[in-house]
């Protein structure tokens, strides 16, 4: 039974998040509303994976995604993910590029039922990563002048933004209508031109790609 902490400042979406995730069959052992008690209880509970808001009190600004970092800094591989209605591209391609441990980010609004939220949930606490694809396509497209992802043809950055969604090869396939080899040789390619090694390891492929693009 997978143990979640829960770092929402408003009261009705947090109680929600508590009964939601508690009938699923999730164990809560906190659920907080500012940036220090998430801080506090990433190192003294360490969940299995926490729900994280990117602006808790006491400023407003980015004080979740701030304690996900130092949280993540003390106890290496902590399960983060992120629930906001804000892309904070500074820290969130900080903490994507960590390069270890399940990470995920969503965007409230993008959140349609909760089949979807709970399978992110259980992806990221299980090791594995959840992104919404405008996510993704705000992290891509403010490294869109970067010569390596100027290689990439149009085909290419579909597969890379399909990837760092965290979808396999066969998802991407269907997703795409593209073979399975033909994704594999697609995928091969986008890492020769990023100058990365290829893995059959899917989360370990996307956090490279993000961690690559973090360092642009």
């Amino acid at each position: 039974m997978n143990r979640v902490l829960i770092a929402e400042d408003l009261y009705l979406l947090r109680d929600g998040l508590v009964h939601l995730l508690q009938a699923h069959g999730f164990t809560v052992v906190a659920a907080v509303e500012s940036g220090p008690e998430l801080l506090k209880g990433l190192v003294e509970l360490r969940p299995d994976v926490s729900v994280v808001d990117v602006r808790l009190p006491p400023t407003f600004t980015d004080e979740g995604l701030q304690a996900a970092l130092a949280g993540r800094k003390q106890v290496p591989g902590l399960p983060i993910l992120v629930l906001s209605q804000h892309v904070e591209q500074l820290y969130a391609r900080e903490l994507l590029a960590d390069g270890s441990g399940g990470i995920g980010y969503l965007l409230k609004d993008r959140v349609f039922n909760a089949e979807q939220f709970i399978d992110a949930v259980r992806r990221v606490a299980a090791g594995g990563t959840a992104m919404d694809p405008e996510v993704i396509a705000k992290l891509l497209a403010s490294n869109a002048r970067s010569e390596p992802l100027a290689a990439l043809t149009p085909r290419e950055r579909e597969v890379l933004e399909a990837m760092a969604e965290g979808r396999s090869n066969a998802a991407i396939s269907q997703r795409l209508y593209l073979s399975e080899s033909a994704v594999a040789k697609h995928t091969a390619s986008i890492f020769a031109k990023l100058g990365l090694a290829p893995s059959d390891d899917d989360n370990r492929r996307v956090l490279a790609v993000l961690a690559y693009l973090n360092s642009r």
